[in-house]
């Protein structure tokens, strides 16, 4: 069967009851994406021919959510019967040649590699299996003398000695289509559900002679489900902590890697530090000898070598370009720039904004629409009024500019070279490169003023 063309039938149609959720199971997220995309990845890092899914409850959802995920090819079963029914359906877009590897769109931490020792099982018929202590919930795999499948009978109808079976079925299996088609075309609804058990064809082809392969996966949370939302946050943790020994076997360092989460893809330089609760999304590039602090959100950034992010810091589009200081507290937005020996303080916000090389704006200031030059400095609450209601404006702040605190910067404005701006000024002319601006009301002293007292 190696040089059969590969069908990929991915079942999505599970209604899922025991989520207690509007939204179709295979769309709950995993790692900030669900489940169901995790599971086409990894079934086309097979290099399918096609793959089929096989949609049903809340199933406009599920294609809504697939139609920037790749060619599928689509199978509805609008009555749940089982899964012997829905791969019944999506065998009829499959040829006879075909091998066929089903998957489900809720099992979603099974590796390629995996996959993989399956299809290269030569016999019709193979399946996934695993060994658990705990084998409750699991249909239990029945093998004969030298490993081979017998039967696998779901717990339901399995007898007190076929529970006692620690060898459990994980549901994926590869198998010839022609002989799929055979014996699923076979297959009775005599069992406590009701349903069409696609289980039931490793009977048939053991009763003709041919039992199906067992490969036994290693790690057996590869075939782990989720039913409910416990089990879907202990995949999560699974999945993550995956992740931080691939990260820490590259070198990352992490104060407690049970206490990170990455929801896209990173890559990394050489001597990273990550402290606790940090979240990495989308994909974000980290330069060497960076450091990031507690309680930090990243989100589609690249941070230069040298970077480091204070605690509970939002960075967001963000992209540095040498070693600098961001935070704590500070919420860097999409097309932030930041150079070189710039440092960026608390309870600063920015957005559109270039902040040029060993410039400093340390606390509780907005920056939007701003081009920042070299060794200035930003006063503490110092914003710019880039907002007029319809259209947003620049403002410019030139090389050596100093902004004294609670300054307006009212766009469009220029703030020459050198110039300084006096604290609490509201400007909004340009301010004149190495001059003083100056923008305040007089300031008023009333003679004999008093406070008013309770009971006036």
């Amino acid at each position: 069967m190696a040089t059969a063309p590969l069908h990929v039938i991915l079942l999505a149609a599970g209604e899922g009851k025991r989520m207690k959720s509007g939204r179709a199971k295979v769309l709950m997220p995993l790692a900030g994406r669900p489940m169901l995309a995790h599971v086409l990845d990894t079934a086309r890092a097979l290099q399918p021919a096609r793959i089929h899914m096989v949609y049903g409850h809340l199933g406009e959802q599920v294609q809504a959510a697939a139609t920037d995920l790749g060619d599928i090819t689509w199978t509805l079963q609008a009555e749940q019967r089982g899964t012997g029914h829905a791969v019944q359906l999506a065998l009829q877009q499959i040829p006879d040649e075909a091998r066929v590897l089903v998957l489900y769109g809720d099992v979603p931490l099974v590796q390629a590699q995996t996959l993989r020792r399956l299809l290269d099982k030569e016999e019709p018929l193979a399946a996934i299996v695993a060994h658990l202590d705990s084998p409750y919930g699991y249909g239990r795999v029945v093998r004969d003398g030298i490993g081979r499948i017998r039967a696998i009978v779901e717990e339901k109808d399995a007898s007190p000695d076929q529970r006692a079976i620690t060898c459990i079925n994980s549901g994926i299996l590869a198998a010839d289509a022609r002989r799929l088609r055979t014996w699923i075309a076979n297959l009775t609804s005599n069992n406590s559900q009701g349903e069409l058990y696609l289980t039931d064809v490793f009977l048939q082809a053991s009763e003709e002679g041919i039992p199906a392969s067992a490969e036994v996966c290693a790690n057996p949370q590869e075939v782990f489900g989720a039913n409910d939302p416990w089990q879907l946050a202990g995949l999560e943790r699974m999945h993550q902590r995956s992740r931080a020994t691939q990260l820490a076997a590259a070198g990352v360092r992490f104060a407690d890697p049970m206490r990170f989460d990455l929801r896209g893809d990173v890559r990394v330089g050489r001597d990273v530090e990550i402290d606790i609760d940090v979240i990495l999304e989308g994909l974000v590039e980290i330069g060497d000898d960076v450091r990031i602090g507690p309680y930090c959100r990243i989100r589609n950034s690249t941070l230069a070598a040298g970077t480091v992010v204070h605690s509970h810091c939002n960075l967001d589009g963000v992209v540095t370009h040498g070693p600098c200081s961001i935070g704590p507290f500070a919420r860097l937005r999409s097309g932030t720039a930041i150079a070189e020996g710039a440092h960026v303080g608390n309870f600063v916000e920015t957005k559109q904004t270039r902040i040029g090389a060993r410039s400093k704006v340390g606390h509780l200031s907005y920056l939007g629409d701003t081009h920042v030059g070299e060794d200035v400095n930003v006063g503490a609450g110092t914003i710019t009024c880039n907002y007029d209601g319809v259209r947003k404006h620049a403002t410019l702040i030139e090389d050596g500019a100093f902004i004294g605190s609670n300054a307006s910067l009212v766009a469009p404005v220029r703030i020459g070279k050198q110039a300084t701006v006096g604290a609490g000024s509201v400007i909004t002319r340009e301010a004149p490169d190495g001059e003083l601006s100056l923008a305040r009301a007089k300031q008023t002293i009333v003679d004999g003023w008093k406070r008013p007292e309770k009971g006036d």
